[in-house]
């Protein structure tokens, strides 16, 4: 099955000045995607600009791809511009998938920013197992799909950098202190997390300290997707991965983080 494809713009949703929900129909049957794995999208139908950009998966619904995202270039300037109807031009679902929990873990996301779009997608798919979810942005107007996690059963706590929305500081703080007042013990928890590299590495340091597995997907400009052009490299322990193949997901304790 091939993982180059057209797709119609089903819907282009403003959510806030800067954020959108886009829907995309794929003109033919395309490959499951798996939580963790993302889209290579063109952004506009002409040739300007001439890469692809990368998107991580919000949700599949019905053969329907939705993708979060935040207009910070020309790029996803021109994405916000397509309008319904239009047809785009994709490749994927890329890269690997978030390793499924065993069942005796006590699942606990951790989001920041963007990073919630596919965490998302992940807590959909473990919706049963009750996953605890943390969630981090700078202000109240970068908090999203809130609602949409909330029809999953999932109630999500919040920080702020300002203090608009939820608790006031980093989410990796409130994270820490909610730790501490925990009786389970650590062995039965396991974390997946998505966000700014900050955010990462400072929760990569916690869940060593406490000797908790954690998963990481990381965010890398890409120009090609498929790991020929080797413009995504992450240094490891193991040597320099390509967030495009070998990733975007990464046991934290892998990556080196300096």
């Amino acid at each position: 099955m091939s993982r180059l494809f057209q797709a119609t713009v089903i819907e282009n949703r403003l959510l806030s000045k800067a954020h959108y929900l886009l829907t995309l129909r794929p003109l033919h049957k395309i490959q499951q995607p798996e939580p963790g794995n993302f889209f290579m999208l063109s952004v506009n139908k002409g040739n300007d600009p001439l890469l692809k950009r990368p998107f991580s998966i919000h949700q599949f619904c019905n053969g329907d791809i939705k993708i979060l995202y935040r207009v910070v270039g020309k790029g996803t300037e021109l994405l916000s511009n397509c309008s319904e109807g239009s047809t785009l031009e994709a490749l994927g679902p890329l890269g690997n998938k978030f390793p499924a929990p065993s069942k005796k873990k006590r699942i606990i996301l951790v989001a920041g920013g963007m990073g919630v779009a596919p965490l998302f997608y992940l807590a959909e798919k473990l919706k049963k197992r009750g996953p605890v979810f943390f969630y981090g942005a700078r202000t109240a107007d970068e908090v999203l799909l809130v609602s949409g996690l909330k029809t999953l059963g999932i109630i999500p706590t919040i920080s702020t950098d300002d203090g608009s929305l939820g608790k006031k500081g980093n989410i990796i703080s409130v994270l820490n202190k909610s730790m501490l007042q925990r009786s389970e013990s650590c062995e039965n928890l396991i974390l997946y997390a998505c966000g700014p590299e900050p955010m990462l590495k400072a929760l990569s340091r916690l869940s060593n300290k406490l000797n908790i597995p954690c998963n990481v997907s990381v965010e890398q400009h890409m120009a090609c997707g498929i790991g020929t052009c080797l413009g995504c490299i992450v240094k490891t322990h193991k040597g320099h991965k390509r967030v495009c193949r070998e990733g975007p997901v990464f046991k934290s304790d892998d990556i080196v983080w300096d």
